[in-house]
């Protein structure tokens, strides 16, 4: 099969139909492979070359039939990426090596599995790495990373001369619970006892809390939410990946994903959170606050959206990167894996032997977590 290559900086000269019809039919899907989604960041200047993530999809065509298509983007650093190599950039560095520009696929910012070489069929997946591994050694840059892959497509890297790397997350697992109250009453005593104690020193200090599904939501919500996201980064002295542009786009052109819970007290909005969901999966995503209120983000990020993930019959609620403390919440451990290439041959072969001596600590740190199960026995 002779398939026509492209590689685009922008989605639209891919068009949102093609597009779509390709990333809803893959298994895994999510919303954050849409053309909404993606195109919001890159319009919005959150992921562009300006900010160092310069988008370069690859796009194969039969006729004119998107067959496969990958994320991609030349990077100049690594932020926004939750598999961290910040070690292996200063390696590159102090010998006199560059390790930017580097190729990654990933969806920016967002740390959640998904379908990374899109296709209609295996030959068309197989034709998609053959141009990816002639793309990585055409441009000349160190390497090449695919964050949060599913397991089937990592394992079709690994054969394509990949190494891999896993790490965990922790997810909620809705068992069909009638309420938040049966949900409560699986998990042991003490956690059970912490939680409800958490809830009720939000509601002894004022505080309410309103859901807004994202088709009801006002231009003065995405200005409330953004306040509180710049706030809260500002406060940790860190520099926010989105703006509020970004907000309006994805609230305007896929609100049927969308919730946002709004705190409040004595009338006047103090926190804000931003989930995003499929009919079966809601991913935490954003929160941020104006005023410090104990135990307000586990009120606003985790057990509002659990309670709307019984309502709604949604099976998972995947809480994001890193969190042991989620586990005290009812999230349990789950792996995740990336894929990664490097053209230097001695630093392939010493990251290579790292990564094997990192995998059996993921492992044994699953082990270990999972000997510390929430739920009553």
């Amino acid at each position: 099969m002779n398939y026509r290559t492209h590689i685009v900086s922008s989605l639209s000269d891919i068009g949102q139909g093609a597009w779509d019809q390709l990333a809803m039919a893959q298994p895994r899907g999510n919303p954050f492979l849409s053309y909404a989604f993606l195109h919001a960041l890159h319009e919005s200047g959150s992921a562009s070359a300006e900010s160092g993530w310069q988008p370069q999809f690859i796009a194969l065509y039969d006729g004119d039939t998107l067959a496969a298509a990958m994320p991609l983007y030349v990077k100049a650093h690594s932020y926004g990426e939750y598999v961290f190599d910040w070690a292996w950039a200063d390696a590159y560095h102090r010998n006199g090596l560059d390790y930017y520009p580097k190729l990654l696929s990933a969806i920016p910012f967002t740390p959640v599995t998904g379908p990374r070489l899109m296709a209609v069929d295996a030959t068309a997946r197989a034709a998609l790495l053959k141009v990816l591994r002639a793309t990585q050694k055409a441009s000349g840059v160190s390497s090449t990373h695919i964050l949060y892959p599913p397991e089937d497509q990592t394992q079709q890297l690994a054969d394509a001369g990949f190494m891999l790397r896993s790490g965990v997350q922790f997810h909620w697992l809705n068992a069909g619970y009638a309420d938040f109250d049966a949900f409560l009453a699986t998990l042991e005593q003490k956690k059970r006892k912490n939680i409800r104690a958490e809830r009720r020193k939000v509601r002894e200090a004022g505080v309410t809390l309103r859901r807004v599904r994202g088709r009801d939501a006002l231009d003065a919500d995405w200005r409330l939410f953004n306040r509180c996201y710049q706030h809260t980064y500002a406060a940790h002295r860190s520099t926010p990946y989105l703006n509020l542009d970004f907000f309006r786009r994805i609230g305007r052109d896929m609100p049927d994903n969308i919730l946002l819970v709004i705190a409040e007290r004595a009338g006047e909005p103090i926190a804000a959170s931003l989930v995003i969901h499929s009919a079966d999966t809601l991913f935490g995503r954003y929160w941020g606050e104006l005023e410090r209120v104990p135990c307000l983000h586990f009120e606003t990020a985790y057990y509002q959206p659990l309670e709307f993930c019984i309502e709604q019959g949604i099976a998972v609620f995947e809480g994001g990167a890193q969190g042991e403390h989620k586990m005290a919440r009812g999230f349990l451990p789950t792996k995740t894996w990336s894929a990664h290439w490097l053209a230097h041959p001695a630093f392939a072969d010493a990251i290579e032997r790292f990564l094997e001596q990192e995998a059996g600590g993921i492992d044994d740190y699953i082990d270990e977590l999972t000997d510390r199960n929430p739920f009553r026995g």
